[in-house]
Order: C-alpha cells, then structure tokens, then sequence
C-alpha cells in the first residue's frame, strides 16, 4: 500500500492492476481482432450466397447495387 506519493516513482513498482500481463493482453486482442473477422467474413459470404441463389446472377446483384449506390 502506497503510504505517500512524495517519493521518486521510478523507484515504485507499477501502480495498476495485472502489471506483467500486458504482452498476454495484447495478444488475446490481437487474437480476437482476428477472430472476429473471420467469423464477419464468413457470415457476409454466406449472405452473399444466398443473395445469388436468391436473385440470380452475381453481375445482376453488381448491377443493382450500383444503381442503388448511384441515387444516394
């Protein structure tokens, strides 16, 4: 327990919580970055798929989404 702040810091330990476990941290991030991008791929790919099947042609879809892109 820190007493009094009057003291040099760099001789203090660190002041936050799970000091140590920032590498650990980052990488559990960095891991569910990437997870998350692989689950939102697949999903909008799986749309996508659906929206062929369900419409027709991917160039029909292209199509469409260009006109529709173009009166906004």
């Amino acid at each position: 327990m820190v007493s009094t702040w009057a003291v040099d810091l760099k001789d203090m330990a660190a002041v936050y919580p799970w000091q140590g476990l920032e590498l650990i941290m980052v990488l559990a991030a960095v891991a569910a970055w990437i997870i998350w991008h692989v689950v939102q791929i697949r999903a909008e790919n799986a749309d996508y798929a659906e929206d062929v099947k369900l419409y027709g042609k991917p160039e029909a879809i292209a199509k469409a989404l260009e006109k529709q892109h173009s009166t906004w």
